[in-house]
């Protein structure tokens, strides 16, 4: 992120500081919802997420714009589209949130629950508006520019077995375990290809494509906005491909997407959903294999974070004492 030139320009700040900021949020949220973990309380959870969340943004060197949240979608607590945050000194900077991705997880114990974030330079990080999923690919760099989303998936699987000098069979896709995957997760798997399929949490099932220790290949099937463009900034971080168009699951959906002038048909690119610098950050909250879940051990708490910042991958552990 840059500086801004204005007639009145706001004070730099490294991004080093908005890192920062953004490693608190997700910190202090993942503590505060692990309270929630197992009790089967989604709202509850959330609730205390987003509550730490935004009282960690509020000291954000800046002023950031909320520019798409989970809260509208699952009828949540949230940070609302269009809330500002920080101190108002310093930067203008968009922000993509979802204090607690995959509260059911949460609620009921279960890994991959994530703490998550994208921050983005002003205007840069795409807004949905009305639309709450969308259809997406992930692929890693190497296949950036053999997919396409009215592809079907035998071609997609065979393009990117291709770019990635493997054959089909040696494929593995993550696709979300929903009722609207069914005849997408029979289709590759008849391909030859081998399928993940969690209940949740398609931001972790990107982060699998991206990080070369997790051994997945790519991500198809619809998936939430706000998970959507956060994966986005994480992609165009590391380089990857990725390509999304919105896929309402409701009339009401489509229809508010219409009444608001946008396109069910277009195609954005990474670059569109993130068109400027970006970086993501998560905190794990239940486990898994991405992120370990905050441990609390003699008065201390221990989290890990994970940083995706200008073509790094960085692991964090965060020790805070009561």
């Amino acid at each position: 992120m840059h500086c801004q030139t204005e007639a009145a320009p706001r004070t730099c700040v490294d991004v080093h500081a908005l890192e920062a900021v953004a490693l608190a949020a997700t910190r202090s949220a993942a503590v505060a919802s692990y309270e929630w973990v197992g009790r089967y309380d989604q709202k509850a959870a959330d609730a205390a997420a987003t509550k730490a969340m935004r009282e960690a943004l509020a000291q954000a060197p800046g002023r950031g714009t909320v520019v798409i949240g989970e809260g509208e979608k699952d009828d949540a607590p949230m940070l609302f589209n269009g809330e500002i945050v920080g101190t108002g000194n310093g930067p203008d900077f968009d922000i993509a949130v979802d204090p607690l991705e995959g509260t059911s997880f949460c609620a009921k114990d279960l890994p991959g629950s994530l703490a998550t974030i994208a921050f983005g330079e002003p205007g840069t990080l795409w807004s949905p508006g009305p639309g709450f999923y969308m259809d997406k690919i992930v692929v890693p760099p190497q296949a950036k520019n053999v997919v396409d989303l009215d592809d079907p998936p035998e071609r997609t699987l065979a393009n990117v077995a291709a770019a990635l000098g493997k054959k089909v069979s040696e494929l593995r896709v993550m696709i979300m375990d929903k009722p609207r995957h069914k005849n997408l997760i029979a289709r590759v798997l008849q391909a030859g290809a081998a399928v993940q399929t969690p209940a949740g949490g398609d931001v972790g099932g990107s982060l699998a494509v991206l990080l070369p220790t997790l051994d997945v290949d790519l991500l198809l099937g619809v998936g939430g906005t706000p998970e959507g463009v956060m994966t986005a900034a994480a992609v165009r971080a590391l380089g990857g491909g990725m390509l999304g168009r919105l896929a309402p699951q409701r009339d009401e959906e489509a229809d508010a997407i219409r009444a608001a002038g946008m396109s069910l048909d277009r195609v954005y690119e990474c670059d569109e959903l993130a068109a400027g610098d970006a970086f993501f950050v998560a905190t794990g909250v239940t486990g898994g294999t991405l992120l370990d879940r905050p441990r609390k051990c003699e008065g201390k708490t221990t989290c890990e974070s994970l940083l995706i910042s200008r073509g790094e991958i960085r692991y964090l552990t965060h020790t805070t004492f009561e």
